[in-house]
C-alpha cells in the first residue's frame, strides 16, 4: 500500500514546508521537502551563501551511565575514549560479519553521557541493535521524536547564527559542540559538523522552541539571501563533497574498509569493536573492492545501480550515486569497483583508471577520481 501523506509522519517544521510551496515527498516514513525553488539553484545557495536543511526526522539515542562509554566503544569502529567533553566524532555500528549497520556520529557530554545521531530510516533497526551488547544495563533513552534538528550550512551560516547568541561560535572548532542560548532558546545544542562540505552548524532542541528558532533564523539571515533546502540539493551537496549516504555508498554487505572509512576504522588496544577481527584480516589481507569516486568523461549521467565495466567488458563493480555537479558541470558519481579477477585491490592506483558505466546498453567512459568532486 503506498503511504500517503496522511501516513507519514512529520517533523515541527512540516506545515512551514507546505505553506512554502516545498515538492514533498515520502523519506524514511515522513512527509518530507525535496525542494522548494529548485535544486540547483538551493544547491548554489548553499555553497555561495546559507541555507536550512530540516533534519528533525533523524534519530536521537542518549547513552548514559557509569559505563556508557564502554558500550558506545563496542558498538562503534572509532575511537570513543579519545573524545573528551564538547567533542564529536563520525563512526559506524557494524554488525558481527563487519557489514555497516549504520553511520553516525557520537556527542561526547562526559564521560558518562554520550548522544548518538543516527540516520532516520535506521532509528528501529539501531534501536533492536544496542540491548544485544548492553551488558551492563546502560540507561538508553530514545529522545528521536521530541528533539528537533536544523542544519545551517554555507560560508554565512556563522554570521547568520551569531546574531542569534552570545556564544562566539568561532570558538567551536570542527566536529566539536556547546549548548547555550540561541534564538532566546535556553539549552540549544549548537554544532559545528555538517553534510554538505560547505561549512556551518547543526541545531539541536526540543520540538515546542521549532517554530521560534527557524523564524529566528531566517530573520537573521535574510542579508545574506538565506533559503530553505530539501533533500534533493541535500544529496548533491553531500556527492560533490565526497560523503557516503547510508543506503547507497554504505548497507549490510559493505564494510568500513571498503567503503573508505578506515579512518574511522582504530585498532587501538582498548577498542574491541564488534568484528574487530574480521577487519584486521580485511587490514592484512586487503579488500576485493572499493569506493572510489568518478567522472564521466562520455556524454551520460550515471545513476545507482548502473554497471561499471573494465577495458575488458568484465562487470567489476556497479554505480552507489551519480549526478550532474552544480559547481563543476560535470557528471560525477561513486560506486564500488574491483580488478575483475579476485585478487585484492591495489589502493595506490585504485585512481585514475579507466572504466565505463553502462548506460542503457551503451558503455560510456569514466575515469576514477578521490573526491571531493568540489574543491
Amino acid at each position: 500500500m503506498e503511504k500517503t501523506s496522511s501516513t507519514l509522519k512529520e517533523t515541527p517544521f512540516t506545515f512551514l514546508h507546505r505553506n512554502l510551496g516545498a515538492k514533498m515527498h515520502e523519506f524514511a516514513g515522513y512527509d518530507m521537502p525535496v525542494e522548494y525553488s529548485g535544486i540547483i539553484d538551493e544547491h548554489n545557495t548553499v555553497v555561495n551563501g546559507v541555507g536550512v536543511f530540516d533534519v528533525s526526522h533523524m534519530g536521537e539515542f542518549w547513552f548514559k551511565g557509569k559505563n556508557a562509554a564502554e558500550l558506545v566503544q563496542v558498538l562503534t569502529t572509532n575511537n570513543v575514549y579519545s573524545l573528551s567533553k564538547g567533542k564529536a566524532q563520525y563512526t559506524c555500528f557494524t554488525n558481527e560479519r563487519g557489514g555497516i549497520i549504520d553511520d553516525l556520529i557520537v556527542y561526547c557530554f562526559g564521560p558518562e553521557c554520550y548522544l548518538l545521531v543516527v540516520n532516520a530510516a535506521n532509528i528501529e533497526k539501531d534501536k533492536m541493535h544496542f540491548p544485544l551488547y548492553n551488558s551492563n544495563n546502560i540507561d538508553i533513552t530514545d529522545a528521536s521524536q521530541s528533539m528537533a534538528q536544523l542544519a545551517v550550512q554555507g560560508p554565512f551560516a556563522k554570521a547568520t547564527l551569531q546574531k542569534l547568541t552570545d556564544i562566539d561560535l568561532s570558538s567551536i572548532p570542527y566536529y566539536s559542540f556547546t549548548t547555550g542560548k540561541l534564538a532566546d532558546v535556553d539549552n540549544v545544542i549548537i554544532s559545528n559538523t555538517g553534510y554538505t562540505g560547505c561549512g556551518g552548524f547543526e541545531l539541536y532542541f526540543y520540538n515546542d522552541s521549532a517554530v521560534q528558532i527557524w523564524e529566528k533564523i531566517f530573520q537573521a539571515g535574510e542579508e545574506f539571501g538565506i533559503k530553505p533546502v530539501g533533500l534533493g540539493a541535500r544529496d548533491t551537496l553531500r556527492l560533490e563533497a565526497g560523503f557516503p549516504l547510508y543506503g547507497n555508498e554504505l548497507d549490510y554487505s559493505t564494510t568500513p574498509l571498503e567503503a573508505g572509512l578506515g579512518w574511522i576504522t582504530k585498532f587501538t588496544d582498548n577498542n574491541e569493536f564488534i568484528a574487530r577481527s574480521i577487519l584486521e584480516k580485511q587490514i592484512n589481507d586487503g579488500v576485493m573492492r572499493r569506493l572510489v569516486g568518478f567522472e564521466m568523461v562520455g556524454k551520460g549521467i550515471a545513476r545507482s545501480g548502473y554497471e561499471i565495466v573494465n577495458g575488458d567488458s568484465v562487470v567489476i563493480g556497479n554505480v552507489t550515486s551519480g549526478s550532474i555537479s552544480p559547481a563543476t558541470r560535470k557528471a560525477i558519481g561513486m560506486g564500488y569497483i574491483s580488478n575483475g579477477d579476485g585478487s585484492p585491490i591495489d589502493l595506490g592506483t585504485v585512481y585514475g583508471r579507466t572504466i565505463f558505466i553502462r548506460i542503457r546498453e551503451r558503455l560510456v567512459e569514466a575515469v576514477t577520481v578521490k573526491p571531493p568532486f568540489r574543491r
